[in-house]
C-alpha cells in the first residue's frame, strides 16, 4: 500500500482543526450576568410565555418524544431535582442553555430545544426564570437518550449551525422608550 503525501495529511489536519475551531461552544462570559435580585413572580410569567411547559410538562419532568426527519428527540426534565433536572445548575449554566444552546458540560444542545427563539432574552428574564422553576418540586426521573441518525447524532456540527444561524441581536429594532414593545420583544 502506498503511502499518503505528506501535504495531503496536512491538509486532512487543517480541516479537521477548522472544523473544531469553525463548530466549538461559545459560553457567556462568567461576568456577564447582571447584578439583579430574582424575580420568581416575573419568572413565572416569562415560563408561561415561553411555552416551556408545552414541551417539559407542568411538573417540568419532560419525558415527551419529538419525532423528526432527523430521529427522535426526548425532552429533558428540567426540574429543580439535582440528579435528573437542573437543580445542580449554576445560573450561569442556565443562561448558555437558553441563550446559547449549550449543557454545562459544554456539548451544543440540538435545536429542538428552541433556544434560537429565547437567545435575544434580557438576562435578568433568564434570572427570574430560573429563579421560579428552583420555587417548584423537584421531580425525579430523566429522559431518554436522542434516537438521531448518523450524522445528526454528532452535536459538534450544530455548532456549525450556531455560527450560520444564531443571532444574540433583537430582529427588529423598537423605540427603548416604548415599555411594551420592549417588554414583548
Amino acid at each position: 500500500m502506498r503511502a499518503l503525501p505528506t501535504w495531503l495529511l496536512l491538509a486532512a489536519g487543517l480541516l479537521v482543526a477548522a472544523f473544531i475551531w469553525l463548530t466549538r461552544p461559545n459560553p457567556l462570559p462568567a461576568d456577564s450576568l447582571p447584578a439583579h435580585a430574582a424575580d420568581p413572580a416575573n419568572g413565572e410569567l416569562v415560563f408561561h410565555a415561553g411555552g416551556c411547559a408545552s414541551c417539559h410538562g407542568e411538573r417540568l419532568e419532560g419525558g415527551m418524544e419529538l419525532a423528526s426527519r432527523y430521529g427522535v428527540f426526548h425532552v429533558p426534565n428540567i426540574s429543580p431535582d439535582p440528579e435528573h433536572g437542573i437543580g445542580g445548575w449554576s445560573m450561569l449554566d442556565f443562561a448558555n442553555a437558553m441563550l446559547r444552546g449549550m449543557a454545562p458540560d459544554g456539548r451544543h444542545y440540538y435545536p429542538a430545544f428552541p433556544y434560537s427563539s429565547y437567545a435575544r432574552m434580557d438576562l435578568r428574564d433568564v434570572i427570574d426564570l430560573k429563579a421560579y422553576i428552583d420555587s417548584l418540586a423537584p421531580v425525579s426521573g430523566g429522559a431518554g437518550q436522542h434516537e438521531l441518525r448518523f450524522p445528526w447524532n454528532l452535536r459538534r456540527g450544530v455548532g456549525l449551525w450556531k455560527r450560520l444561524y444564531l443571532e444574540p441581536e433583537p430582529v427588529v429594532a423598537v423605540d427603548p422608550a416604548d415599555a411594551v414593545l420592549t417588554r414583548g420583544r
